[in-house]
This record gives structure tokens, C-alpha cells and sequence, in this order.
């Protein structure tokens, strides 16, 4: 999907529509990316994270948790659980199999 060029600011935005879970069609905006190539990161990104795709990496599961978490717990309890996640599942030699 295309990534536009705000001619007033020479910044980058995205602007697409997708799908909810619960099936409703809705349009995302985002501004403000200094490249056309962070723009489209970004739109990537996003509808991955979207599409409930059983082939999602871990990576992008992980972020969704924790971004999700980051509303209910305490900064020190999320600093905990980012620092034992990345232990285990990011540097653990057992990962790497």
C-alpha cells in the first residue's frame, strides 16, 4: 500500500483501512514519519499485528503482550517481565534450536 508525502510539513503519513476483530472496516492515520520507508514499516507492522495470523513471529507476539500489559502493571513490574522474557526466549540457546 502507497505511503503519502504531506506537502505542508515534508513529513510521511500512512493511511489505510483494515479490518477489526469483530469485523468492521475502519481507516488508520498515522503522521508524521521523517521517510516514505518508516511510513510503510509501519503500516506492515501494524496489520500484522492485526491480522490474528497464526504465522506471527514470536517477536511481534511478545510486543503485543507487553503492550497490552504496559496498561495494568506497574514500570517495575514490566521492566521484570521484559528482562525475563529477553533472557529466556531472546538469548536462551534453547531458542536458538
Amino acid at each position: 500500500m502507497p505511503a503519502y508525502k504531506d506537502e505542508k510539513t515534508g513529513k510521511w503519513f500512512a493511511k489505510f483501512y483494515y479490518t477489526n476483530w469483530q469485523g468492521i472496516k475502519k481507516q488508520k492515520w498515522k503522521r508524521g514519519f521523517a521517510t516514505k520507508k518508516e511510513a510503510l514499516g509501519f503500516e506492515r507492522d501494524f496489520l500484522e499485528k492485526q491480522s490474528a495470523n497464526p504465522d506471527m513471529t514470536f517477536q511481534n507476539l511478545y510486543e503485543i503482550y507487553m503492550e497490552d500489559m504496559a496498561a495494568r502493571l506497574k514500570q517495575s513490574t514490566l521492566l521484570t517481565k521484559r528482562r525475563y522474557y529477553r533472557r529466556i526466549f531472546f538469548h536462551s540457546s534453547v531458542a536458538s534450536r
